[in-house]
């Protein structure tokens, strides 16, 4: 309580961008926006968006502004579609690859590269390796300068099927795991 008797009021954050409602526009995910706070908070939903609210907002704009403001936001809103389906196909058309490596006799290492793509931080997940299958795990740079997961021991199918898992969490079903196997070359005797 403020110190003159009122009570603060309480501020809805967003569950999209983040922002809140009356700034999503700026967010760049204006029609999840809407369709989240449709769901979540109908009232404010309708303050906000019903057509009397419209209205009300551009009741001061000239006919030819208003026209104007209706093209621009059916822009941004398009741009904004195409650029969350260049995303999900980007998405969808990247793999994830769980290599096995053999180090020196019977040792191997599992290496899983491409993960960073759809959104999973590989240091977090190589915390997870690491803890889950109780052995060293760390994040390095691969010969293509992309962040690689290097796991010790031959936990590669363990770790294919908690990738799948993970990508199907968020939502990524069509993603491809693949499993490749890399083993060094053997020295010609001269």
């Amino acid at each position: 309580m403020a110190e003159d008797g009122r009570s603060a009021l309480p501020i809805i954050y967003c569950g999209v961008c983040t922002f809140p409602p009356e700034y999503c526009e700026f967010g760049g995910t204006l029609q999840k926006c809407k369709t989240w706070l449709k769901v979540e908070y109908p009232d404010l939903y309708d303050k906000l968006y019903s057509e009397d609210a419209l209205a009300k907002a551009t009741e001061g704009l000239s006919l030819e502004k208003q026209e104007k403001v209706e093209r621009e936001i059916q822009k941004l809103q398009a741009k904004e579609a195409n650029r969350a389906e260049k995303e999900l196909k980007k998405k969808l058309s990247s793999k994830v690859v769980v290599k096995r490596v053999e180090r020196s006799k019977r040792k191997h290492v599992i290496a899983v590269s491409g993960v960073e793509v759809f959104g999973i931080d590989p240091k977090k997940l190589a915390k997870t390796f690491a803890s889950k299958f109780a052995t060293g795990a760390s994040v390095t740079k691969n010969l293509e300068g992309k962040d690689e997961i290097v796991i010790q021991g031959d936990v590669g199918d363990e770790v294919e099927e908690y990738v799948s898992d993970l990508l199907e969490e968020k939502g990524l079903d069509g993603v491809k795991v693949e499993r490749t196997e890399d083993k060094p070359k053997k020295k010609s005797q001269a």
